[in-house]
């Protein structure tokens, strides 16, 4: 054999190679509720790590500029037409994204919820962050701290949450009514929706302080609405006066934890969250785990309840002691 034939013979084999570590990468679509949003930013960073732990795992980390169902059933509809092998997505609708969902099932595509969940019909399963009656007693409890660490007995309290179709805002802040009565120093007087946008969410607690003058508390249960409503509440003059609190990210969050504008505040990891998913997401694609358990990598194996869901962790509490800290890695 020349040598010419021999190079030719290595080019063609090479090729082959190639071609083959290309047809069994297994390709992942992270959506996410919108681009921008550093919970999710941080949530890709765990996707990536489960991808190079797996190897041969490629993550499209994608999602709307804006949150709203349309857009994300464009960029699902994006991953189906990318032949994709398993999609994981955070809702911003429950039952909008179940069509789009269904075909790309209907395509041999694994398709999970995490985050914010669809309905069981457009998914295998779906992820929560943590327990939602724990989430749910855990920004009641955050209020009533804050309003005790100030020595203010009672006040009346708002919630400002992401958009009103939000899947997992809304079972949380129904969590949230169903320990009320447990607290009754706090006052509910409204939910309104900044819909995860940094400039409503900032005038709609403009709102609240004016509407309601003997606001103490603001719940916001989204990293957008939190650090929003922070900033509302420094701008306005209301630190010590009005204590915002919820679910943020240490990173956003610690400059208000210096001032005063947030007591404390909860969140679980989002890299976990992220490094979870996707692992799930693999595991679906390879055919392992069953119908009550499924691997998440190095936190262990989810248990699946009779819906098809399961938690990742209980929400951990952030405040003047350890913030900083945490400030450092999300």
């Amino acid at each position: 054999m020349t040598f010419k034939k021999v190079l030719a013979t290595t080019a063609v084999a090479l090729a082959m190679m190639s071609s083959t570590v290309s047809a069994d990468e297994i390709k992942i679509g992270l959506v996410v509720k919108a681009l921008g949003i550093g919970f999710f930013e941080a949530a890709n960073e765990g996707a990536q790590e489960a991808a190079k732990e797996l190897g041969n795992v490629k993550v499209i980390y994608t999602g709307p500029t804006s949150t709203t169902a349309e857009g994300q059933i464009e960029v699902i509809s994006a991953l189906i037409a990318q032949k994709v092998d398993a999609i994981a997505v955070s809702a911003n609708d429950t039952d909008a994204l179940v069509p789009i969902l269904k075909k790309a099932q209907q395509r041999g595509i694994k398709v999970i919820s995490w985050d914010s969940g669809v309905s069981a019909a457009g998914r295998k399963m779906h992820l929560n962050p943590s327990s939602n009656q724990l989430i749910g007693e855990m920004n009641i409890k955050l209020a009533a701290d804050a309003l005790k660490a100030a020595d203010i007995a009672s006040g009346d309290v708002a919630i400002l949450s992401a958009t009103p179709t939000s899947t997992n805002q809304n079972i949380w802040i129904e969590e949230m009514k169903k320990v009320l009565p447990n607290y009754s120093n706090l006052n509910l007087v409204a939910t309104v929706y900044g819909d995860d946008l940094a400039d409503k969410s900032y005038r709609e607690t403009l709102a609240l302080l004016k509407t309601y003058p003997d606001l103490k508390a603001i719940i916001a249960p989204t990293t957008v609405g939190i650090l929003a409503a922070a900033q509302a509440g420094k701008d306005q003059g209301k630190i010590g006066k009005v204590f915002v609190t919820g679910l943020g990210l240490p990173s956003e969050l610690a400059g208000h934890v210096d001032s005063g504008a947030v007591h404390s505040f909860a969140i679980w990891n989002p890299i976990d969250l992220g490094y979870a998913a996707t692992m799930i997401s693999y595991n679906l694609v390879k055919g392992n785990g069953s119908d009550s358990e499924i691997g998440m990598g190095r936190l262990g194996a989810a248990q699946l309840d009779n819906n098809g869901e399961a938690a990742m962790s209980e929400p951990f509490i952030y405040n003047a002691s350890n913030v900083h800290k945490f400030a450092d890695i999300f």
